[in-house]
Parts: structure tokens; C-alpha cells; sequence
């Protein structure tokens, strides 16, 4: 009695996180498909658990009605939160076939919701019909009424006039989780299970409001680590394998449990031949749909509670979804293998894009404060309706235990632009907003806010995915490292650093990663905001090389800008240091005739422009090369610099620092920048031009990136030949 007194409790408190993690503005169900895909295959599924219950020889043959009703929607249901965490698992979110998993997954779910509440007022808790049915069905529907139109805008109402600054304490958490005994009482006395209250409640907290993080921080770890053991452990200590064993053959068990697998497949499979949906897609839907979890424990023990489900049929439709939850995930990973789209596109440098066209930037934040550099960032960039941005925010979010559904299936969609200023928002909702602003202040921005939910391991794939689908010609990521308050950067976080190497070495397109320390915190809004023409101080050093040519055609984006004075330091080695150099100063001949051309292009059309300087400083070594550096700051204080990666690339003006090189996604000069000997506050921008040759040979040479996972052949592939290869051969040739 201990036992099952706190397993109830655990399961209450889950279901309310359930609840509190659903955001129903989320599900959009825009196609029919989804509906009828799981209208019939519930329908189906109530057949034949129907069947199967009443069939001979499968448990004792005094049953009742009651029994019936919860063997068969818990034979029905599906668990759209597991469903959702395995399609993220497998990287099936964004397909067609995801999509139509889950829409279809939702839908079974409020049908078994809608069923099992029935179900527990038509019948009393001894399993016989129930003679106060009116009153129950009326005092239910009552209180869901009541959710919706007072307690949702009441509590609402309470968080809103009680919280201040943003700053909500623990009597607020402590407050609501005794709203949700209260409301669990209340339904129960109504005469269905106490778990449809603490579900209501769940969705009647705002989704917009800190409290919601605060919750699940407070009570997500304890629950599943403490608390839902304890319900599990009652799912077990109820079964009876040995007495189910006497009363059921062997023979029995593997029909039911086949049964359940294929009623749900073929139903789905005769769908995809009427919605012309391919069989294969239809296979791997009605698998999914076989997804049991907890909703599917709760029908079962609710049954065995009111006795109208005894022993033997309780423990075989146990052990049955036991089984189903154990093979749907293995059965789609080898039996579905979605079809890469092979996608071609040209532009997939700076250097190549057109000055008169769109520049597609995909972005990526992990926290809020990786946001205001890359915005301000992209302001820098020059955008004008005549050669727009547009851009795609990415907001990468750690798939964990926590992860809610809702988040999960969050789409691609434009947010909505309402004024969430008088609102605390959750962290997506701020970095959406932000993003949003960029847009609204700018004519010639579009920006389009995505959230993707990933483990870490895999998450450079999602990010290298979603720049080939959307065709992306620039990766912008943010340094694992931020600024303190003393100008110093931090440890950062190890994980994003391995992250943006991965990208970098799998990247579809040129690359970018920020280091933002304060570069425009302060001058820069007043400059937006206020009117004022501060100008920026942006310096561009070129050393040689395909990385720095496309890090040339950045810089050179920016100009045009009032704010915006632009200089150019091209370090060009002296004759001592190329004879010195030997094999760098050959591979720095073979790239010398391409650097001059993009350089001679350069200053050609930015001749008479005053806010563009350029500069050559000739020098030895690469000692010669930061003092040259260290002169230019002296100089000059420059809020920007922009430089190549050149990542494994020794030059004869970096001779002697790449010993000295300790972070790779940066480079030489990129790390040099940043390090403690340099007393810039600057802010620091590597760029990585993409190259289809230097992409194989990363993948050659790392079938274990940094995170240790295998890469399978066809993701060693290159997505095409790059052109500038080509174009920078025959060049050579005919010099």
C-alpha cells in the first residue's frame, strides 16, 4: 500500500509534466492524411483488441465488459512523447514520414485520452456500469470547461501580477504543484482517474512563462530517478508470468503479441494505398504507431484496479507491449533508411556569390548570449534590398531526458512577430525575438527562427543537413568561448567546440565562426537605435590562400556602409623568407597567382572608395607577422577582424606559429587574436571557405570526428564537385 500510495503520487506528477510540456499552438495539422491514418488504425485497433479479449482459450472465460473496454484502448493507444524522442533519435523529425507520424500520433492520443476518461465515468470502480454516469460525464466536462476559462487565465493573471523582474520564486513552484493534487482530487471525486486533472492543469500553465523551466528543473530529475521507479515496480510486482502461464499457452502469447504489432502496420499500409502514400513510408508510420509507453501502464493498472481486468490479462498485455516497445525503434532503424535528396547548388562561397543577389546565412546559437554578436554581425554585413540576407536561425537545443515533446516538433516556421514585451518568455522564445528585431529594423533582412533538438553527438549533422536543405552559402557559428565581465574569456563549453569542428569539417558550404567579445554591445545600439554614426573599425588580414580569399569577400560585402571603414593588411614574405620557407613557400607559389587576382579585383572596384584602405607589409616570419599585427592595434583600435582559418596550412609569413596553434577551429592567426598575449578586446571573425577536395580528405582522415562517431560511406560523399577547384586549376595551367 506504501508503494502504490507514492507510485500514484509519481504518476500524477507525470502526467502533469506531460501536460505542462504539451503546447497544443504547436500541433498544426494542415493534411487529412494524418487524421484518417489514425482514426482507422485506432478504430482497427479497438477491433481487434475486442476480438483477441473474448477469444477462446486467452485467460479465464468469466469476463467482463469493463475488461473489454480498457484491454482495448490500451491495445489502441500510442505514446506520442517516446514516438517523438525516437523519430529525433533517428533523425526522421523533418521528414515527410515524421510528420506524418507524429500529426497522427497526436491525434490517437487525445482519441485515448477522450476513450479512457469515457470509459472510467461509464463504469463505477468495481468494474459494473455506473448508475451516476450523467452526473459524472456533466461534473467532467464542468471542470475542463473550467481549466480553460478560469484557471488558464487565472493563473495566468497570478503569474503576471506577482512576478517581478523576471524572478520567480519557490513559493510560486511550491504553489502549483499543490494546484495540481488539488485539481487531481477533483477529478476524481468527479468519478474519473486523478491523472485527468493533473493533465488539465498541465495545459492550463502558460507555455510562455519561466515557471514552466523552473518546474521541470525542480521535480523532472527526482520524479523519473525516484519517484516513476516506484510506479514501474508495481507494473511488475502485479504481473504473474507463472500464473498467466498455467491459464495461457505459449501459442496464445505470440498471437496476441503479433497481433498487436500488425494490426496497427497493416491498417496504416491500407491508408497508404488509398492516400497515395508510399508503402514504405506507410510501413515505418504503422510501426511507429506501435510506440507503447507510460499512457498504455496507466489503462492497464486503472483496469486492474477497478478489477475489471484480473491477472492473466493484465500480465499478457503487459509482457505484450513490453515486447512492441522493445523492437519498434531497432525494426525503423534497419528496416527505414530515409532517401537522401541529393541537392545542388552553386553558391556555396562568399567568394562566389553574386553582389546583386540574395546571401543565404544559416546561424547558429546555443544560449541567448551568443545572439546579440551574430545579429550585430550581420547588420555589419551590408544588407540591402538589392542583395538581401536571408537568414535562418538556428537555436540548438540538447536532447535530454528533459526535452519535451512540444519541443520536439517544433517546425521551421516563421514565430509569430506579437509583442512579447510585457511577457517573460523562455529562452527560444527571446533568442526567436531578437532575431525578429534584426528583421524589423532592416529592409533588406528576412530571418526565419528554427529550433533543433539533437543529442550533441549528432548534432554537427543537423546543422550541416539544414544548411544543405535551405541551401545555405554561409555557416555562422558562435565560439564555445564567451566574454567575462572582465574582458577575459572563459573555459567555454568543450562539447560546442568539438561541435563546430565537426561542422567545419563536414560543412556543405563556407563556414564562419565568431568571437565575439563586446564588439558592439554598447555603440553599436545606440548606432541603431539612436541614430548615430559611430564609425567601426573592421580589419582584414590576408595572408593567402582560399580560406582568406573568402574571408576578402566578406570583408569586402561590408563596404558601402557610412559606419563602416574597412582596412586591408596583406602580408606578402620577403625574398629571405620564401628561400627560407621551402616546401610552405612552394605551396604558397601555387596560391600567389589566385590571391593576386582576387586582391587586384579588390582594390580595382574599391579605388575611389575613402572608407577602404589597403596596406602590404613585408615581413619574415611569422614573428615579423604579429608584430606587424600588434603595430596595427596600436595604431588603429579596430572593432573587427576578420581573417582565414588556413587550418593546416603553413605559410612563409606564419612560419614558426603553428607549433604554437592550440585551437584548430580557429587557426593560426584566428587563435593568435584571441590569445592572453594580445591585449585587443577586438572581436574576431574566422571564416573557412568550403572546398569539396579538403572536405573528402577531412573525412578520409577522420572517420572518427571528434565526438567518436562513425561516419557510414555515404556521408563521406562530397554533395558536388566544387567549381572554384576547377576554375583555380586551369587558372594555374594557363599562368
Amino acid at each position: 500500500m506504501l508503494l502504490e500510495t507514492f507510485a500514484n503520487l509519481a504518476l500524477v506528477y507525470n502526467v502533469f509534466l506531460l501536460g505542462l510540456g504539451l503546447d497544443l499552438r504547436m500541433i498544426k495539422i494542415k493534411d487529412i492524411k494524418p487524421v484518417i491514418i489514425a482514426i482507422v488504425g485506432l478504430l482497427a485497433a479497438l477491433l481487434a483488441g475486442a476480438g483477441l479479449y473474448y477469444l477462446p482459450s486467452n485467460g479465464e472465460a468469466d469476463k467482463i465488459l469493463a475488461g473489454c473496454m480498457y484491454w482495448s484502448i490500451a491495445f489502441g493507444c500510442t505514446n506520442f512523447p517516446d514516438l517523438a524522442r525516437i523519430l529525433a533519435d533517428l533523425k526522421l523529425l523533418r521528414t515527410d514520414m515524421g510528420h506524418t507520424a507524429m500529426c497522427a500520433a497526436v491525434v490517437t492520443d487525445l482519441c485515448t485520452w477522450i476513450l479512457f476518461i469515457f470509459g472510467m465515468a461509464i463504469f463505477s470502480k468495481s468494474g459494473v456500469r455506473n448508475e451516476m454516469l450523467p452526473y459524472s460525464l456533466a461534473s467532467t466536462i464542468a471542470f475542463v470547461l473550467l481549466c480553460y476559462f478560469v484557471i488558464q487565465p487565472g493563473v495566468a493573471w497570478i503569474f503576471n501580477n506577482t512576478v517581478e523582474g523576471g524572478q520567480v520564486g519557490d513559493t510560486h513552484v511550491w504553489y502549483t504543484l499543490a494546484g495540481v493534487i488539488i485539481c487531481s482530487l477533483i477529478t476524481e471525486v468527479c468519478g474519473v482517474h486523478s491523472i485527468t486533472g493533473a493533465f488539465l492543469f498541465g495545459l492550463s500553465i502558460p507555455h510562455d512563462h519561466i515557471i514552466r523551466k523552473m518546474i521541470e528543473e525542480k521535480l523532472h530529475d527526482f520524479l523519473s530517478g525516484m519517484l516513476m521507479p516506484l510506479f514501474y515496480i508495481i507494473c511488475g510486482l502485479r504481473a504473474d508470468i507463472g500464473y498467466m502461464n498455467r491459464t495461457v499457452s505459449v501459442g496464445m502469447m505470440a498471437v496476441v503479441t503479433s497481433a498487436s504489432v500488425m494490426v496497427k502496420i497493416l491498417s496504416t499500409m491500407f491508408c497508404s494505398i488509398f492516400l497515395r502514400i508510399p508503402l514504405r513510408d506507410g510501413l515505418a508510420i504503422g510501426a511507429l504507431m506501435n510506440t507503447k509507453g507510460t499512457m498504455a501502464l496507466v489503462i492497464l493498472n486503472a483496469g486492474r484496479d477497478t478489477k475489471a481486468l484480473d491477472v492473466i490479462m493484465y500480465t499478457h498485455l503487459t509482457l505484450a507491449f513490453l515486447v512492441m516497445s522493445m523492437v519498434v525503434q531497432p525494426l525503423l532503424a534497419i528496416a527505414y533508411k530515409p532517401k537522401k535528396k541529393l541537392i545542388f547548388y552553386k553558391n556555396r562561397t562568399i567568394q562566389k556569390h553574386k553582389g546583386e543577389s540574395e546571401l543565404c546565412v544559416l546561424t547558429c546559437v546555443h544560449v541567448l548570449p551568443n545572439v546579440s554578436g551574430i545579429t550585430n554581425l550581420l547588420q555589419l554585413s551590408n544588407p540591402t534590398k538589392k542583395s538581401p540576407l536571408n537568414v535562418f536561425a538556428i537555436h540548438l537545443v540538447e536532447l535530454t531526458g528533459r526535452t519535451t515533446a512540444s519541443l520536439l516538433i517544433m517546425n521551421d516556421e516563421a514565430k509569430p512577430k506579437a509583442n512579447f514585451a510585457d511577457r517573460v518568455r523562455a529562452e527560444s522564445d527571446q533568442i526567436a525575438e531578437m532575431f525578429t528585431a534584426l528583421e524589423v529594423n532592416n529592409d533588406g533582412v528576412m530571418v526565419q527562427t528554427i529550433t533543433a533538438v539533437s543529442p550533441y553527438a549528432t548534432m554537427d549533422e543537423d546543422i550541416c543537413l539544414l544548411a544543405e536543405d535551405k541551401q545555405a552559402c554561409f555557416i555562422l557559428l558562435p565560439y564555445h568561448k564567451n566574454m567575462t565581465s572582465d574582458g577575459r574569456l572563459n573555459e567555454g563549453n568543450a562539447v560546442h567546440a568539438e561541435i563546430n569542428q565537426n561542422v567545419m569539417s563536414h560543412a556543405p558550404c563556407s563556414v564562419g565562426i565568431l568571437v565575439d567579445r563586446g564588439m558592439t554591445t554598447v555603440r553599436f545600439e545606440s548606432f541603431m537605435f539612436q541614430g548615430e554614426t559611430t564609425k567601426k573599425e573592421i580589419a582584414m588580414l590576408f595572408l593567402g590562400g582560399r580560406d582568406d580569399r573568402e574571408a576578402l569577400a566578406y570583408a569586402w560585402r561590408m563596404v558601402g556602409q557610412e559606419m563602416v571603414q574597412l582596412t586591408v593588411v596583406r602580408f606578402v614574405p620577403s625574398q629571405e623568407a620564401l628561400v627560407s620557407a621551402g616546401e610552405a613557400a612552394d605551396e604558397y607559389e601555387k596560391d600567389k597567382h589566385v590571391d593576386e587576382e582576387s586582391i587586384y579585383e579588390f582594390n580595382f572596384k574599391t579605388m575611389n572608395d575613402p572608407s577602404v584602405t589597403y596596406v602590404e607589409k613585408v615581413v619574415k616570419n611569422g614573428q615579423e607577422t604579429i608584430t606587424a599585427i600588434l603595430e596595427l592595434e596600436d595604431n588603429n583600435s579596430y572593432d573587427l577582424y576578420i581573417v582565414g582559418r588556413g587550418y593546416q596550412v603553413e605559410t612563409p609569413v606564419t612560419s614558426g606559429l603553428t607549433d604554437w596553434n592550440s585551437t584548430p577551429d580557429l587557426g593560426i592567426i584566428g587563435d593568435t587574436l584571441i590569445s592572453s598575449n594580445f591585449t585587443m578586446q577586438a572581436s574576431v571573425l574566422v571564416v573557412q571557405q568550403y572546398s569539396s577536395a579538403n572536405r573528402q580528405t577531412a573525412e578520409n582522415n577522420n572517420q572518427e570526428p571528434v565526438q567518436g562517431k562513425a561516419k557510414t560511406d555515404h556521408e563521406a560523399t562530397p554533395f558536388m564537385e566544387d567549381e572554384d577547384d576547377e576554375v583555380e586549376h586551369q587558372y594555374s595551367m594557363r599562368r
